[in-house]
C-alpha cells in the first residue's frame, strides 16, 4: 500500500495563477467588506451585491490556470496515496490532475438551494437573482461564510489522522476551524510547512517538522524532486 500523503493548502497556492487572497491587511476583499459578501447577513441584507461579487470572482477563475505547485502535487500521486484537504474554492487542483480534493469552504463553479444544502449544482455562469433550485429557493453560491458550519471537517480531520506526511502549502493557519485540523495527526509524522510568510507559532508543537520559508511553487518542486522524495517519507 502506498504511503499516504495529506496536504493542506490555502490561498497563497492560488495567489500564485492570479486570483486574488481571501483578504488584505485592511479587511478588504477585492474592495468590500468581507461580511457584506462572505456572511448569511450580508446575503439578506443584499443578495444582489454578494451574487454580482462571486460572478466577478467566477469569470476570474476562468481565465487563470493551475501553477507548478498544482502540477507537483497532482504529480505525488504517481508514487503516494495523496489527499488534498484545501481552504480555496477554486478548481484549481482539479484542473491540475488531483484526483481527491476535500474543498472545506466550498466551490465557486458550483451553486445550491439557499434553503437545502443537499441540492448542489454545478455553475459557470453569472448567476442571478430569479435563478432558482429545484425546490423553488434562490440560488446561492456553494460557498462556506462566516457563520455557518463547515460540512466536510469531519472528512477533513478523518484524512488527517490517516496521514504518513502533511504538506502545509499557503496558508496562514489563522482561519478556524481549518487551522485546528493539524491536531489530528499523528503525532511524530513527518510536516512540511510552505509559505513565504509561515505562522510557525500555530505548528511550533509539532515534532519532526520542516518549514521552508518559500512561495509554494518552489517549495512543492521542491519535496517533488526525486533527490528530496526521502524527506517526504522517512517514517
Amino acid at each position: 500500500m502506498k504511503p499516504k500523503i495529506v496536504v493542506l493548502t490555502g490561498a497563497g497556492i492560488s495567489a500564485e495563477s492570479g486570483l486574488q487572497t481571501f483578504r488584505g491587511a485592511d479587511g478588504l476583499w477585492e474592495g468590500h467588506q468581507i461580511m457584506d459578501v462572505a456572511s448569511l447577513l450580508g446575503w439578506n441584507q443584499n443578495p444582489q451585491l454578494v451574487l454580482n461579487f462571486y460572478n466577478e470572482r467566477r469569470k476570474q477563475l476562468l481565465r487563470v490556470a493551475p501553477n507548478a505547485a498544482h502540477h507537483d502535487l497532482a504529480k505525488l500521486e504517481a508514487d503516494y496515496e495523496v489527499s488534498i484537504v484545501t481552504q480555496n474554492v477554486d478548481d484549481l487542483h482539479e484542473r491540475a490532475g488531483s484526483k481527491h480534493v476535500v474543498h472545506l469552504h466550498g466551490e465557486l463553479l458550483k451553486v445550491r438551494s439557499a434553503v437545502n444544502e443537499n441540492l448542489v449544482y454545478p455553475w459557470i455562469k453569472d448567476l442571478k437573482v430569479g435563478d432558482l433550485a429545484e425546490d423553488g429557493t434562490q440560488l446561492r453560491p456553494h460557498i462556506v461564510w462566516f457563520g455557518e458550519l463547515v460540512p466536510l471537517i469531519e472528512v477533513a480531520a478523518l484524512e488527517m489522522q490517516m496521514a504518513d506526511v502533511l504538506l502545509i502549502v499557503g496558508t496562514s493557519l489563522q482561519v478556524y476551524p481549518a487551522a485546528s485540523l493539524i491536531q489530528y495527526v499523528t503525532p511524530g509524522i513527518p510536516i512540511m510547512y510552505i509559505d513565504p510568510f509561515p505562522a510557525t507559532s500555530a505548528v511550533s508543537s509539532q515534532r519532526n517538522l520542516r518549514v521552508f520559508e518559500t512561495p509554494a511553487t518552489l517549495g512543492v518542486s521542491l519535496c517533488d524532486q526525486r533527490h528530496s522524495r526521502s524527506v517526504l517519507i522517512a517514517i
